[in-house]
């Protein structure tokens, strides 16, 4: 064991049952670097993770901090050796002030052995400073965006002490502008020789802030490669285990005839938004946080109301005053939030994946169980979905699992229009090819496709046109079969460069 590293773990391995998570894993990280952990849902690295935090307890295997042999049984273990965890879901209590939450359960103490809370608050304003946060510690979190809230934990880990850092899907409800922030922290952070682990689906920032990629695939360690020595697909074909040439696969499909047209649509949220949708195409909408290309969606399906403007589909104006006449019509949505909005996470694979087409197979309150089988046989095969059976609760299976599932649900109604929002967040690149193999043969099979996107890349490589929202209006439209778009392009549309129209 070299003491040039601030941790090392040796050959962990932990099993749930019969299922062995991890098997014999080995990572050593040097102070100040900034290492991605990377590898499909399942592959282990939240357990490796939860391990070295004090979590749950590895079943064997060897931990050592700054050279010696550490034990790290409890939470508590793993603070005193500096080690903080940055969860993906916000832990602050809203409640309490910036200062409360940063000293929660270490609170400063006085003579008296009250809280001291003109020291907390102080101490807390220099953990702020330090990140160079504008933000008066004794302001309550609640009403802080998400963003700022993340800011906040990164300030308790400072105030801590902290010299491991690990920080878990970091930027999934983040806008840009909110992202280079992290990331500068994350430089800052780098300088002061603070190591940190980097947990991200999304390939584009790992080249961007980390030094050195882990992969794990099925709890074992495939290996570690320098960012700069090292291209996306081979990471890909390291954590998928077989070549792996192009993540967006076939080329961009351009569309036959307008299907859908919406002219002058506007609600509380969006206002004179009009495009046209042809048949088979993959229309993307991109733009910033806020911009109002989910509210759109939400009209058009009918959940927020038309306040005037038209829907047209197939050359006839349909009244949408509710999701059902959407559904009626042929338009489907696969929200954002699919565990609040798309699945009942309580209830079989079976009960999800059918709910939609629940007339086709029951009559007279009986279930025809044999037709119920058939449509879930059928799209398991088409969007090789991962189940123990169909009797498994959707709540069991990974996010790029349960996003096939939803897909599958509205699939099963065979609709015109399918609207996908965020359809890859929080999935692994796996799971992310075969979405986007998945949207190109549904749109080569004449499903016309809407794609709501905050990744850039995605948004480019997969839309034959790009959309582009801005506070709530259409800023432009960039047809790819005429001029090939770039990120800085639809970044000028989406904050009012020159060719903006709103």
């Amino acid at each position: 064991m070299s003491d040039a590293y601030v941790f090392e773990m040796k050959d962990i391995t932990k099993a749930f049952g019969r299922n062995v998570v991890l098997d014999g894993v080995s990572i050593s990280i040097k102070p100040g670097e900034v290492r991605a952990l990377m590898g499909e849902n399942g592959a282990g690295k939240s357990t490796l993770m939860k391990i070295l935090g004090g979590i749950i307890n590895a079943d064997s295997g060897t931990i050592f901090m700054n050279g010696e042999e550490a034990s790290i049984k409890h939470v508590e273990d793993a603070r005193a050796f500096g080690v903080s965890f940055i969860h993906q879901e916000i832990t602050n209590i809203p409640e309490m002030t910036i200062a409360e939450n940063i000293f929660l359960g270490r609170e400063p103490k006085n003579h008296l052995k009250m809280v001291d809370y003109r020291r907390m608050k102080k101490e807390a304003q220099k953990a702020l400073d330090a990140l160079g946060l504008k933000l008066d510690s004794g302001m309550l979190i609640r009403g802080l965006s998400v963003a700022q809230q993340q800011m906040i934990e990164i300030a308790r880990a400072v105030s801590e002490g902290a010299k491991i850092l690990i920080l878990d899907e970091p930027t999934a409800s983040l806008s840009k502008s909110e992202t280079d922030n992290l990331f500068s922290q994350i430089a800052r952070l780098k300088k002061a020789g603070v190591a940190m682990i980097y947990i991200s689906h999304r390939m584009e920032e790992t080249f961007k802030v980390c030094d050195s990629v882990t992969v794990l695939r099925d709890g074992k360690f495939i290996g570690t490669r320098q960012t700069s020595e090292t291209t996306e697909n081979e990471l890909i074909s390291m954590m998928v285990g077989r070549e792996f040439n192009n993540m967006y696969g076939n080329e961009r499909v351009i569309g036959g005839d307008v299907i859908l047209e919406v002219k002058h649509l506007t609600t509380d949220k969006v206002t004179d938004i009009s495009f046209t949708l042809k048949k088979g195409e993959i229309l993307g909408f991109s733009g910033l946080v806020g911009a109002g290309r989910t509210e759109l969606a939400l009209a058009i399906f009918g959940i927020d109301s038309i306040q005037s403007g038209e829907v047209w589909l197939e050359g006839k104006q349909l009244t949408i005053k509710k999701p059902k006449d959407a559904i009626s019509a042929g338009i489907a949505l696969v929200p954002e939030e699919r565990k609040e909005q798309g699945l009942f996470l309580g209830h079989s694979i079976a009960t999800n994946l059918t709910f939609q087409v629940l007339s086709e197979y029951i009559q007279r309150l009986q279930v025809d169980k044999k037709k119920e089988k058939r449509i879930v046989d059928e799209f398991k095969q088409k969007l090789s979905i991962k189940m123990a059976s169909t009797e498994q609760t959707a709540g069991e299976l990974s996010g790029g699992n349960q996003q096939k599932i939803v897909i599958s649900k509205w699939l099963a109604a065979k609709p015109k229009v399918l609207i996908l929002d965020e359809p890859t967040r929080g999935i692994d690149v796996g799971a992310k090819a075969e979405i986007y193999k998945l949207m190109h043969t549904l749109a080569q099979e004449g499903v016309s496709i809407i794609m709501i996107s905050s990744e850039l890349p995605e948004i480019i490589n997969n839309s034959s046109r790009i959309a582009v929202m801005r506070e709530g209006c259409l800023a432009g439209i960039i047809d790819q079969t005429v001029t090939e778009s770039s990120q800085e392009m639809i970044m000028s549309y989406a904050v009012g460069g020159e060719h903006t129209t709103c």
